[in-house]
């Protein structure tokens, strides 16, 4: 299994804050082109773990109008295997999925082929329940890292945050942010839809680096929380990073509550 630095071995946060979240959007856009490329140029090919929500989605969009156009740096969409972070457990096709916004906002346009784009599963297709299907996950990653591994390597993962606190589907006080399995069911979820499927700790501080997309004035004071050290069953995006890089990139909004050093 992919393992991750401990606590004294995490890198430094890096603190990013743009004008607003249009430009944050299209600045992590940018940035995700060049890292994976970057990926690409050193292993072959790379991997990218997608997260839901307005701001995510967003940053596809801007991805996809870069992938149409001449930019400098250029990634091989045949050779990009995406993941997901979390997902709704809701039929397939349910405007709810976060599969299918990534799907309309990028992956259709780029041409990422079937074999690499893996999806957390639809309540309708045919697991017993959100645990069979986390399961069925969890192998589907160590199937892709080989070589007796748990995980394998993402290079970037990409998160956004609720305004508690969460992460991918990693509630405060919730079982989740107790489990040390890779993949994780979650019932009863405070936020709609209730059921879903989630990475759990493990795989989310497995990854290569770890992105943090956060807007709104809403967000603000968990910001301020999780960068000034708060536990993490409390403020479950306190516990996250990446085994080499950890980056909060934020807007003005979501940043006002921080020093006026980070900003």
């Amino acid at each position: 299994m992919s393992s991750s630095p401990g606590d004294d071995e995490r890198p430094v946060p890096d603190v990013v804050v743009q004008p607003d979240a249009d430009r944050l959007a299209r600045v992590v856009a940018e940035a995700l082109v060049a890292r994976l490329a970057a990926a690409q140029a050193v292993h072959g090919a790379a991997s990218v773990v997608l997260t839901g929500g307005g701001i995510g989605t967003a940053v596809l969009r801007h991805v996809a109008e870069l992938a149409a156009e001449p930019v400098r740096e250029r990634v091989d969409w045949t050779a990009v295997d995406v993941w997901w972070g979390d997902e709704r457990f809701v039929p397939a096709g349910d405007a709810d999925r976060n599969e299918r916004g990534a799907r309309e906002a990028l992956l259709d346009a780029v041409g990422v082929p079937a074999e690499r784009v893996h999806a957390m599963a639809a309540s309708d297709a045919g697991f017993a329940g959100p645990e069979e299907a986390a399961d069925r996950y969890a192998g589907e990653l160590a199937a892709a890292a080989g070589d007796g591994r748990s995980l394998p390597r993402f290079d970037v993962l990409l998160l956004g945050m609720g305004p508690e606190g969460h992460v991918a589907s990693i509630f405060p006080g919730t079982p989740a942010v107790r489990d040390e399995r890779p993949v994780v069911a979650v019932r009863d979820c405070p936020k709609p839809p209730p059921t879903r499927i989630s990475l759990g700790f493990p795989a989310i501080t497995s990854a290569e680096e770890v992105w943090l997309l956060i807007s709104g004035e809403g967000k603000a004071e968990a910001v301020a929380l999780a960068l000034g050290g708060a536990p993490r069953e409390e403020l479950p995006a306190a516990g996250v990073h990446g085994r080499r890089a950890t980056r909060w990139l934020l807007d003005a909004a979501a940043a006002s509550r921080l020093p006026a050093a980070r900003g």
